[in-house]
């Protein structure tokens, strides 16, 4: 098992700032560009990710603390944020996901002890029975995934204007 309780945090803590950077300050044609119906673009992925701090993570792993094998964890709405209806400007999102993960980050240092929680149990509405340890790792590389999201979505708006280079980029390549 690779998982490290401080490497994990190191991640966590950077993927606010991370896409803040990335994103700030590009046009409306980057932001708004996704993949087709019923895709994401990069501004409904960081929305996603305020919604998965507020209702996920954290309230997951208090669940599986408290509860452990005997309930099943809440179910989580991944698509919630799309019905939020609210038109924060672009500062005003990241504002807010810097905001809840750093809470997010205090409030996993002080809910976690690595040496005997890892292996606590919970039951997810899906999977059954999961550990604490792959709560934690699934919350690191969802912020990878999106990130990756969020990096394909902008590579694929020019896809055709690369021409005869599509076949040495990779994230273009269809799977």
């Amino acid at each position: 098992m690779n998982l490290n309780f401080m490497e994990a945090i190191e991640i966590l803590e950077r993927t606010p700032n991370t896409l803040e950077h990335f994103l700030s300050g590009l046009s409306e044609g980057w932001l708004n560009c996704n993949e087709g119906d019923h895709t994401w673009n990069a501004v409904e992925v960081v929305e996603h990710l305020i919604e998965a701090e507020k209702n996920n993570w954290i309230p997951r792993l208090e669940w599986l603390i408290r509860e452990g094998e005997n309930k099943v964890f809440p179910p989580f709405d991944r698509f919630s944020h799309l019905n939020a209806g609210t038109e924060k400007s672009l500062p005003q999102i990241f504002e807010d996901f810097k905001s809840i993960r750093t809470e997010n980050m205090m409030k996993l240092k002080n809910l976690i002890n690595p040496e005997k929680d890892f292996d606590l149990i919970g039951l997810h509405p899906e999977f059954g029975q999961v550990r604490l340890r792959e709560l934690l790792a699934t919350w690191v590389v969802h912020d990878f995934t999106h990130i990756s999201q969020i990096v394909r979505v902008m590579a694929e708006r020019y896809r055709k204007d690369v021409g005869p280079w599509e076949a040495y980029l990779g994230i273009l390549k269809k799977k």
